[in-house]
């Protein structure tokens, strides 16, 4: 006799009660992310914010460790039985912005706000650290808890991986997780794929530089204002016409600068911009290619070019087992409503990626939209107005601490 084969999938056993769990941690979790929302820490160096981590923490069986060049923390747990070491990252820096939420937890100082929720992956690390303190014996193997500083361009993830959080356990972790919070899907679903999730960032600046004159006479002058100008239409036709369709690309010109005021031709001119890609092969391309651009446009133009791309991280790329097993995991212990895969990598670019170049793991997005907010127009992170529905952290909780308990069993 056969039953139905069309039942969905029954949750993993080891998982039972993980959410309830991770709900009944839910004060801990929203008073830490508070704390450190109303103290936010711009950089590398987060003194108030690793000291809220460490009280956090205090009292749990783990083995804490500050970082040298940085306020970074590293935590970790040793299971209740021998087995490889993994790790879980949280980033912890604010953005440089004057907080305009209203919210009574609201940032107290105003050049500085957590607009990009790192506040909450901070908490909902320390709570999985707290949970998985419960399961210890459950767990055959280490975890390395990477408390991040300086993820907004400051390269944090490099410094920490110099300094051996990859080897924190005494040997090399074989898998690693995190997990971004963002108000771009409803509260509590988590999303990931499978290669490329996140661009690759790098900036650009350029400077032209002419002979100034009289605006009433520019014959008499080599004005960089048409030749800046060109540069913009020139660069856009770049990426159309030498990258490939099927690899993208984004260049965008974000700041010209240039004179003083209306009747003087300047002698220099400004340009500054982005590029994101999604294979490391575009983005050393148009690395290589966007100089000659601007010295070529520059030439026809009579001036002189000095174009300079700063390096940026690289492409966030996830191993696709590592990543179709982390939406399992989402479907088994928060329900399949909870689990996407994402259509389509995001553009914009994560320091997590030096990790994944060096470990195989995944990276996910956690929905954070308020219940009250409309997806469609709902404030995106990087906005002084953005506001995360706290409850949706729980479930971040829980996904820390199921890819733990799934990876060591």
């Amino acid at each position: 006799m056969t039953g139905p084969t069309d039942l969905p999938t029954l949750p993993d056993a080891r998982f039972a009660g993980l959410l309830d769990e991770a709900r009944a941690l839910q004060t801990k979790t929203v008073e830490l992310r508070r704390e450190i929302h109303r103290n936010p820490e711009i950089g590398l160096d987060l003194p108030k914010t690793q000291a809220s981590i460490k009280a956090a923490l205090e009292g749990l069986p783990l083995e804490i460790t500050e970082g040298k060049s940085t306020t970074s923390l590293t935590a970790v747990l040793r299971g209740g039985k021998p087995g490889p070491a993994i790790l879980l990252r949280g980033d912890m820096d604010a953005l440089p912005l004057h907080e305009d939420t209203g919210l009574d937890f609201a940032s107290e100082d105003d050049g500085a706000m957590h607009a990009c929720g790192h506040d909450t992956h901070v908490a909902m690390l320390a709570s999985a650290a707290r949970l998985l303190c419960e399961h210890v014996d459950e767990l055959a193997g280490s975890v390395v808890f990477m408390f991040q500083p300086g993820e907004e361009g400051e390269h944090g993830a490099r410094h920490m991986i110099h300094e051996g959080v990859l080897d924190a356990a005494g040997e090399r972790v074989e898998k690693a997780f995190g997990l971004h919070i963002f108000t771009s899907a409803a509260s509590g679903v988590v999303q990931t794929r499978p290669g490329p999730i996140m661009a690759s960032a790098n900036s650009f600046h350029v400077t032209v530089t002419g002979r100034g004159g009289h605006g009433s006479a520019p014959h008499q002058a080599i004005d960089p204002v048409p030749a800046a100008a060109a540069m913009v239409g020139a660069l856009q036709t770049m990426v159309t016409r030498k990258v490939s369709v099927f690899e993208p690309a984004v260049v965008s010109v974000t700041r010209i600068e240039t004179g003083t005021t209306t009747n003087i031709i300047p002698e220099t001119a400004f340009l500054e911009g982005t590029i994101r890609t999604l294979s490391e092969r575009t983005q050393a391309f148009v690395r290589e290619e966007l100089p000659k651009v601007c010295e070529a446009v520059g030439a026809a133009h009579g001036v002189k070019v000095s174009a300079e791309v700063l390096p940026g991280y690289p492409v966030t790329v996830n191993d696709p087992q590592v990543a179709a097993r982390v939406l399992e995991l989402a479907g088994e212990v928060l329900g399949a409503r909870n689990s996407e895969v994402m259509e389509n990598p995001v553009m914009g670019a994560e320091d997590f990626s030096y990790v994944l170049q060096r470990v195989p793991g995944a990276f996910a997005f956690l929905g954070a939209c308020p219940p009250d907010a409309d997806l469609a127009t709902v404030e995106a992170n990087h906005s002084n107005r953005v506001v995360f529905d706290e409850d949706a952290m729980a479930n971040g909780v829980a996904m820390y601490a199921a890819f733990a308990l799934d990876t060591l069993r």
